[in-house]
C-alpha cells in the first residue's frame, strides 16, 4: 500500500525524550525496561535517543508502562496550533505530580495577570 501524500509521518523524538525522562525518574535502566516489554536494550536506546518508530504494540506497552499521554505525539503543530516549545512544556507537565502542577498553574495565572496589567506602549 502506497502512502498518500496527505498522510503525516510522525516524529518520535518527543516520545523518546518523554520515555527517557520517565525511565530515569523511576531509576530504571534501558535493559530493565527492555526486559519488561520483551525487547532488547538497544531497541529502547534507539527509541529514546534516535526517535526510532516503535511498533504499535511496543508503543502501547511503553506509554502505558510510564503513563505518558499520547496526545502530544498525534496532535502536532498543524492540528493543535502548538510549537516545539509548547510540545516540550507538555512533556514536562506530563511528568509532574499534582503538587507540582498546582505550582505551575499558579505561575501561569500570575503571568497572565501580569500581562493584563501591563501598560501598552
Amino acid at each position: 500500500m502506497r502512502m498518500n501524500q496527505n498522510e503525516r509521518r510522525f516524529d518520535f523524538h518527543g516520545l523518546g525524550m518523554a520515555l527517557k525522562q520517565a525511565r530515569e525518574e523511576k531509576g530504571w535502566t534501558q535493559a530493565y525496561v527492555a526486559e519488561l516489554v520483551g525487547k532488547t536494550d538497544r531497541t529502547i536506546m534507539n527509541i529514546e535517543n534516535k526517535g526510532q518508530h516503535p511498533s504499535f504494540n511496543l508503543f502501547f506497552k511503553l506509554v502505558t508502562l510510564f503513563d505518558i499521554s499520547v496526545d502530544q505525539f498525534f496532535y502536532t503543530e498543524g492540528n493543535r496550533g502548538g510549537n516545539s516549545c509548547r510540545k516540550h512544556i507538555d512533556v514536562l507537565l506530563d511528568s509532574m505530580n499534582e503538587k507540582e502542577l498546582v505550582v505551575m498553574e499558579a505561575t501561569a495565572e500570575g503571568l497572565k495577570k501580569a500581562r493584563e496589567t501591563e501598560v501598552p506602549e
